[in-house]
This record gives structure tokens, sequence and C-alpha cells, in this order.
């Protein structure tokens, strides 16, 4: 059991228990609680009522929806759109479709998600994660197959919204997540560069091996202009994103290798050359016929699509709410994203999900509501109308540059290395998830890494049990009558500005989302926070990486974070993942500390 509790008392610890998944309601140990200890002890009251399926839409407009918020949520869905067009059709070639499925997928499944979501600031639509799982689909059962999956993956979706697993979906654990959305990138990677070279291939293998075998074998046919364009589209970007960061840098990148393609007359191949085009407006809407051994054959595929569309969609809701302060609604947000992949099959479009990079840009644009998001579509199909004749001259290694700074975004290379400097066990399920995703299949990929994870707990567990003797994870009733409560929480010895919070027991990726959400709803603007670690056994590399966001948050915030009574396992491993925080020995020496500070 891990536990987060608040208050002090000199020279004693004071415990609070607070089961990580269960909806016990917290104990008071005092009857004059302090506001901070009130608003814990309400966060954990379980929620049964039918509001957390109000989408936030509602929600908005509930509490006041006035015009200086339309014209902010106007200028930030316009943005997005900019970004989530050339996006979006990239992504869509990527997984073996045409360029127009992604955008009726942009435009569907962006509406759904905005305007039935449980995020203020989600951005929904075709991502890098669905690449690999959609071409396989598409080269083994057609596009009709990944309609009739995307459909059933959707219908996952919803049904785990409204069985409230959202809560649990979002306790997979770092490294696999890290692991396969690493492997995602480099598949993605590998299956550009017949295009951004120019290669003349007639048949592209599925298979990692069998794509870079391909390209050796037509080398020959190396396109100079086509690479050319690659390198000049990739430099645009990357010297935007440098210089002019608030510019659309792959539209301009876009429009200026299309321009160059044109007027020098470039031998190279474009959306019209292989695609033909693409449409005006979005087609009518179609229900899939299917067999029953269709379906039985891509269950595995569904499942897939619904697993990384709940990951994703709630880690991109998690990403926004860190950089808002809000809170979203996980099972709203997987209702929404079921109707939305439903929706977007029966319209043409492929699977969706939450776009982190979107929707930060949503968010850093100054969008308010998810009327942000509904504009965004709206503007996508407007676009699609009125620049669908140009859209045949985009050339398809400009895409490919495109989706190269997307496979780097994806890799996420700072939190490859700092797994890689944690504990061997969190390497291990990195390196073997990675592997699997890569040279295996994404399902196989993110079932052993969660196996692998799950077993990497049991063990830690057993060795905390082994050598923490005196530590229970359970915690049984004691009878305050044979011996009074010594553990009451005071705060009559705290300066003021100084909250303190006790954690106990191991701070694994479970009990690590658990802290993280206690700790937000705990309120107020301290100078001091102090953390009494000295009940925490042991850190993996999940709860280092949310400290370590808690510190950021806390340093931007100005208030100063001490850690008091931190072990020496624990500290090796945060250590090792370079997370800088300043320790005491004990809480009395945190308190004598901030006193001190706070006195002078």
């Amino acid at each position: 059991m891990f536990e987060v509790s608040h208050g002090y008392t000199a020279g004693r610890k004071a415990t609070t228990i607070v089961p990580p998944l269960n909806g016990t309601t917290l104990a008071s140990a005092v009857s004059n609680r302090s506001p901070i200890v009130d608003s814990l002890v309400n966060a954990e009251i379980p929620a049964r009522s039918w509001r957390l399926f109000i989408p936030k839409l509602v929600t908005t407009f509930v509490e006041g929806y006035g015009p200086k918020d339309f014209r902010a949520d106007l200028f930030a869905g316009l943005t997005v759109a900019i970004v989530a067009l050339p996006l979006s059709m990239a992504l869509a070639i990527a997984s073996g479709v045409g360029p127009e499925r992604g955008l009726f997928t942009a435009v569907v499944a962006g509406f759904f998600i905005s305007a039935l979501g449980g995020s203020r600031h989600q951005i929904g639509g075709p991502t890098g994660a669905f690449v690999v799982v959609v071409f396989d689909i598409v080269q083994k059962h057609g596009y009709e197959g990944l309609v009739v999956a995307t459909i059933m993956a959707g219908l996952m979706l919803l049904a785990a919204g409204l069985l409230r697993l959202g809560t649990y979906i979002k306790y997979v654990p770092y490294p696999v997540v890290t692991g396969f959305t690493s492997g995602i990138a480099v598949i993605i990677f590998s299956s550009q560069v017949g295009d951004i070279l120019g290669l003349r291939l007639s048949h592209v293998p599925g298979d990692v091996f069998g794509k870079w075998q391909a390209y050796v074998a037509e080398i020959g046919t190396f396109n100079a202009a086509a690479f050319a364009v690659a390198l000049g589209g990739l430099a645009v970007i990357l010297l935007m994103r440098r210089f002019a960061p608030r510019w659309p840098a792959f539209l301009v990148a876009i429009v200026m290798a299309s321009l160059a393609g044109v007027l020098l007359n470039l031998p190279i191949e474009t959306i019209g050359t292989r695609f033909g085009g693409i449409p005006g407006m979005l087609p009518a809407p179609h229900w899939p016929s299917t067999t029953f051994t269709q379906i039985r054959e891509l269950l595995p595929s569904a499942f897939t699509i619904f697993v990384l569309g709940g990951i994703e969609s709630l880690l991109s809701a998690v990403v926004a709410d860190g950089m808002t302060g809000r809170r979203h609604r996980s099972n709203m947000e997987l209702v929404a994203q079921g109707v939305a992949n439903v929706a977007s099959a029966c319209m043409g479009g492929i699977p969706a999900t939450g776009a982190i990079a979107r929707t930060a840009t949503n968010i850093r644009s100054g969008a308010r509501s998810p009327v942000a998001g509904i504009i965004h579509s709206i503007a996508i199909l407007g676009m699609m109308a009125a620049l669908a004749p140009f859209a045949s001259y985009i050339p398809l290694p400009a895409l490919g540059a495109v989706l190269v700074i997307v496979c780097w975004n994806m890799a996420e290379i700072d939190a490859v290395r700092a797994i890689l400097s944690g504990p061997v066990g969190d390497r291990a399920v990195l390196v073997v998830t990675f592997a699997l995703t890569v040279l295996i299949d994404l399902s196989v990929a993110i079932g052993v890494g969660t196996v692998m994870a799950a077993f990497l707990f049991m063990h830690r567990m057993a060795q905390v049990v082994e050598s923490e003797t005196q530590y229970s994870l359970i915690q049984e009733d004691v009878d305050e009558f044979a011996s009074p409560n010594q553990t009451a929480l005071s705060r009559d010895n705290l300066p003021p500005g100084v909250e303190v919070f006790q954690l106990n027991g191991p701070f694994f990726f479970g009990a690590a989302a658990h802290f993280e959400r206690v700790l937000a709803r705990a309120g107020g603007r301290p100078r001091f926070i102090i953390l009494d670690m000295h009940g925490v056994p042991l850190i993996d590399s999940a709860g280092a990486t949310t400290l370590r966001k808690f510190l950021e948050t806390a340093r931007s915030r100005r208030v100063r974070v001490i850690l008091a009574g931190l072990r020496n396992d624990p500290a090796s491993v945060l250590e090792q993942m370079g997370v800088e925080v300043e320790r005491v020995t004990d809480i009395d020496a945190a308190v004598a500390v901030s006193r001190s500070s706070i006195g002078k």
C-alpha cells in the first residue's frame, strides 16, 4: 500500500492512509483540519455521479463563455488546423492509405473528440502511434478491414469509458510506453526513407529489415532532386523552430517545397502523381459489411488500436492538465474517443486519438475551451475545399521531412536516456519492448512489456518485504483504546507557508500517478513543501519521473521542495536519473531549514 499523509508532529510520523486504487475516504486525524487536508479528503471520495460523463464543452458553457473566450479559441483553432493539415496527410500516407483519409480523420474524429471529450484542450486526429498497426491491417485485409477493426476498437473504447476503466489504463508502466513509442518512431522513419531518397520501389515490404533490404537493392534509382527537396524541407522546419517558433513550420516547408517543385519542374513524386489528388469534401457515411470470421481475424488488431488509443489519449490529456492546471475526466475522454473512431471509420477515415503535440500547440496558442478543437476541425474542412486543387503538387519527399521531425519527437531521446540510467529492471523492460516493436509486432511488444513490468513489480515488492520486515503492505485497524493514537496530524509546529506531506510505501508506477493526483488537488501556494520520504523503501523510473515533473512545477511557482529522510536505495535511483532536489536527514531538520529561511 502506498500512502500520502499531510501534517507534522515533531519527532513523530503522521499517517493518513490513502489506498491508491479504491474509493476509501481519507480518515481525518484531527478535528480542526487545514483546507489542504480537507481538499485531500474530498479528493478521494468516489465520484459516482452521472456528472462525470458530461463533456467538458458543456461544462465550459455552464461556467460561462464570452466573446473574449471565443476570440482566443478562434485563433488557437486556426493555428492548430494549419499545423494539422500537412501532418494528417503525411501520417495517412505513412499508414499505407491515401492522404485524404488523414484529413477525413482530422475533421470527423477531431470534431467528436473536442465536442464530447473529457479534456478542455484535447486535439484529436491521426497520430504516429497508429501508423504501424494501420499499415499492417491495410496490407493484410485492405482498407475495408481497417474500417471494421477501427469500429471494433471504437466500441471497445466506448465500453471501457462507460465501465470506468479510464483510471486504470493510465497505469501502463512508463518504460513500456516509452519503449513502444520509440520503436514506432524507428518504424515510421524507415518507411519514409524511400520517398526521401526518391527510390523507385515496385513493392515495399512491411517489416523494417525488409524495407532496408529493398532500399539497398534499389539505391541505383536514387533521385537527387527528391533528396534535395527533403533536406530543404527539413532545414526550413528546423530553422523556423529555432528562429520563428510561432510560425507553422510544417505548412511553410510544404508550401515552399511545392513551389520549388513546380517552378523548377523537378522530377519528383507528388500527391498527384501517386494518389491523383484529394477531394474537396467529406464522403457519404458508409457502414461496412463483415463476417464473423473477419471479426475474429481482426480482433487482435482492433484490441491494439483500443490500447494505443486509450493510452495516447489519456497521456495527451495528462500533458494538457500539466500545462493548464486543469483536470480531465478519463472515462468521458474514452467515451469520446470511442464515438470519434466509429464516426471516423464510417466517414472514410482511419483510427484517431489525442495528439500530444497538437494539443500542446493548442494550449500555447491560447485555447480556453473545446471550442478551439471544434474550430480546428471546421477549419481543416474549409481548407480541404479551398486548397484541394493545389494539394496535387505537394512533394512526397517534403512530407517525408515532416515525418522525420515527428519521429524525432516520438523517440523521446531524453526519456530513453533517463530510463537507461535507472534501475536494471526498467532498462530491460524498455529494451525488450522497443526490440519487439521493431522486430516482431506492436501487440506482442505491449503485452510482453506489461507482463515483464508486472513481474518486475512483484519482484521489487518481494525484496521490500524481505528487507523491510517492519513494514506491512496491509495496514490493519488499530485499537486506539488499548493504544492511544500517537500519529495524529498537527500543524501547530509548522511555520506559516510550509506544507508537509508524508509518503509511505513503494513509489512505483501506480503510486506515482496517485501521488501526482493528490498533490495536484491539494491546492494552495506554500513557500515550502516538505516531502517526508522515510517510509519509502524504493522508487522506480516512473516514480522518479513523476517526482522530477513535480519539482519542475514547484520551481516554476517559486516553491522550495525539501526531501526529508530519503533512504539510500531511493536516493541512488534519483541520482542515477538526474533528479536534483534538496535533501535533509529528517523531518525536524527540514522544518528547521524552512523556519530559518522564512525568518530571514
